[in-house]
């Protein structure tokens, strides 16, 4: 049963008003007009402009006041310092949704004017899409209430925008691709209505089967990420995102007024949540146009047919690349294909024609390939040759597309001159999906297993690891009334012994006899760090001696360590120097977690120790996390390989790396105050040995200062 969203009638309005119609034909007020009428939306349109008159065939109303009926969209398209008096005109109307084309707001740091507009919107039960955006597309509705450039196909694709004149680009390139949409939604400055109040209502539109994000920033990160888990187990999602580069990132937070976010974040927390990240406009629509009508695969293996060996080993090459299984059954291969190839070709997968096949022994492999249980999908490649009949192959392509329609996946890709550039052309033109390049084939069938991966894994609900939340907070809340923004070592210790994470036994010391006493309790070897409010980073302060042996080691190091600081940082206030029990050796990571500006918590793991930095060998998630992601973000760094082992080396016990993650990331789930916590290094053991959480830094909102 549909569950009604707040945006319902968004999509499937009575009617709509556009407030800024023009006469004039070159006015965004005049298009928008037009786009509604030609589409055929079948409820009310009502025109706004004080000159009144006629436009398009519609009564041109001097007010809202002056409409009759029911009014649940006002597009308005009048300039900025007058859009907050046509906001109380459809206040006063019962307007339910404005959506606002006019820019000039918080894209250019206008924040106020759009916060008093959203304010007053809510206060009267109003719902503001927008401003700065080109407007919305509805099939449901038959409604095109854009500025574009009309002519948009009705079809299976959903496509949420929140660049406006990119948005705009779309709607004649998906016109140009072939690419039917059942709604077009253009967000802005995301000042009220975002993604997120969208991608529930467009999980439901029974029309809808692949969503198009195009995305500069994230606001509402927490609830993004918990809307996409469950629709990208209905539907397919594909994002696309600028801001990639440091320069992208600060452009696309300057264009939109909203937080661009870390690159790497959002890749991992987009794969996280099943979604399907593009790299560029162009795959993202082929994307999306493939995968609105390729059926769901049975299962996960595929077969190349091909002409060519050459262009065969590229589209294996690519299969491996974009992670699409091959069918391996040697024997069964053999028996499958023999008898539907010439004598000359081969059997094995790829299945090769060779160059001497016939338009009729493509048809019949690809034939076999369909029916064959176990084999999956095709990938149907050709490279032009002197034997082939172009315009008989070009039909038995379409009915071979047609055959497997619903079915079975399958892609094309050709190769060859204008007679074969002029075949991708008609049929791409005609839905077949068809590809003058291997690769760009190929990622479309690598996007449908991933996404099918998704579909199958059933959903595992976060582990939050019952610990005591109000002693952690009344660790900060003691730190915080000392000014300070961060924990000292012992009271970080005292966290991490609350959440149950191992750590090397440590005293803090006050005076040399204090060290010298507190490393013979524990044992040598033993580590020195400085214990300081005033130095964070102790190693740049020379406040840290490792593999102390012996008491007149233990004495040199304190006294080195007290030197050192006082140098580094004349007035700090030194507590103490504690010691520490010296970790035994093994691999050394880094685990940690933080309050991410754009995605809330967000828990990271990586290769750690001193070249964290340099290697920058980390993954994230959005917290929390549960078993099965913590044990997914581990095995995707470079170096996971270390912790299987490697050289005759054991496995290392990656169970309880993922305890720890676990743990940190119900943490920082729970506790707010707390910015960032980083233990660096937790140093991994082999399997059934555990870890050591070696050194733990905790970082926490400071109170603000009374001005």
């Amino acid at each position: 049963m549909r569950t009604k969203t707040d945006v319902d009638s968004l999509f499937e309005p009575r009617g709509v008003a556009v407030v800024g119609a023009s006469h004039n034909e070159a006015k965004i007020g005049y298009r928008i007009v037009e786009n509604i009428v030609k589409s055929g939306y079948n409820g009310g349109i009502y025109p706004i402009n004080p000159k009144g008159g006629e436009i398009l065939g519609q009564k041109m109303y001097e007010s809202l006041s002056a409409v009759e009926g029911p009014v649940d969209i006002a597009v308005i398209s009048v300039p900025e310092k007058i859009v907050f008096d046509a906001v109380k005109d459809c206040a006063d109307k019962g307007v339910k949704h404005l959506v606002i084309i006019t820019s000039g707001f918080s894209e250019v740091g206008n924040v106020e004017e759009e916060q008093r507009i959203v304010d007053f919107a809510h206060d009267h039960g109003m719902r503001v899409l927008g401003p700065n955006i080109f407007g919305i597309y509805s099939a449901s509705a038959s409604l095109d209430a854009t500025f574009g450039p009309g002519g948009i196909l009705s079809g299976h694709v959903a496509i949420i925008s929140q660049s406006g004149a990119l948005g705009v680009a779309m709607i004649g390139k998906t016109a140009a691709e072939s690419i039917g949409l059942s709604a077009l939604v253009s967000v802005g400055n995301k000042s009220d209505i975002d993604e997120t109040e969208l991608l529930e209502y467009l999980a439901q539109d029974d029309a809808t089967r692949v969503i198009l994000i195009y995305i500069e920033g994230v606001k509402h990160g927490e609830r993004l990420v918990e809307t996409l888990k469950k629709v990208t187990r209905e539907k397919h999602v594909v994002v696309i995102k600028s801001g990639r580069s440091k320069r992208g990132a600060m452009a696309a937070a300057s264009h939109t007024g909203s937080l661009a976010g870390t690159d790497e974040i959002f890749d991992n927390v987009m794969r996280q949540c099943g979604v399907l990240r593009a790299e560029s406009l162009q795959e993202a629509f082929d994307w999306a146009r493939f995968l609105a009508d390729a059926p769901v695969p049975k299962g996960k293996y595929g077969v190349i047919v091909t002409n060519g060996g050459g262009i065969g080993v590229l589209a294996t090459d690519a299969c491996e690349k974009y992670d699409v299984a091959l069918y391996d059954d040697q024997k069964t291969l053999k028996e499958t294909f023999s008898p539907v190839m010439p004598d000359f070709g081969s059997s094995k997968n790829p299945v090769d024609l060779t160059g001497q096949a016939t338009a009729e022994d493509y048809a019949k492999a690809l034939d076999a390939t369909l029916e064959k249980e176990g084999m999956d999908a095709a990938i149907a490649l050709y490279c032009e040759t002197a034997l082939f009949d172009v315009n008989k192959f070009k039909e038995i392509l379409r009915r071979e597309y047609e055959h497997y329609r619903g079915r079975k996946p399958i892609i094309f890709a050709l190769f060859g001159g204008d007679k074969v550039d002029h075949i991708i052309d008609t049929l791409g033109k005609d839905g077949v999906p068809v590809f003058a390049s291997v690769y760009e084939a190929v990622s479309c069938m690598g996007a449908l297993y991933r996404s099918w991966r998704n579909l199958r894994e059933q959903p595992e609900e976060p582990e939050l690891y019952d610990f005591d939340a109000d002693a952690v907070n009344g660790i900060i809340e003691k730190a915080r009334q000392q000014g300070r923004g961060f924990l000292l070592a012992d009271e970080a210790q005292q966290v991490a012994s609350i959440l149950g994470l191992p750590m090397p036994r440590s005293i803090v010391a006050g005076s040399i006899q204090e060290a010298v006493d507190a490393a013979e309790e524990i044992g040598y070897p033993v580590v020195m760090k400085v214990v300081s409010k005033d130095i964070v980073h102790k190693s740049d302060a020379g406040g840290v001696a490792l593999d102390l042996d012996n008491k007149k080691e233990v004495v040199d190091a304190y006294q080195a360590i007290l030197r050192s600081c006082r140098a580094y940082k004349k007035d700090a206030v030194i507590k103490g120097v504690e010691v520490v029990e010296m970790a035994p050796p093994g691999v050394e990571t880094i685990i940690g977690a933080r309050q991410d500006g754009a995605f809330g918590p967000i828990v990271m793991f990586g290769l750690g120790g001193i070249y964290v930095e340099v290697m920058k060998d980390v993954t994230f998630r959005a917290a929390p996390v549960s078993r099965r992601e913590a044990q997914s973000m581990v095995s995707e760094i470079r170096s996971y390989p270390l912790l299987l082992g490697v050289r005759g080396e054991k496995r290392k016990d990656i169970d309880e790396i993922v305890t720890v993650a676990t743990r940190l990331s119900s943490l920082i789930h729970r506790c707010r105050d707390i910015t960032d916590v980083e233990i660096n290094p937790l140093v991994v053991y082999d399997r059934g040995e555990g870890v050591k959480a070696v050194d733990v830094r905790i970082l926490f909102k400071k109170r603000p200062e009374v001005k």
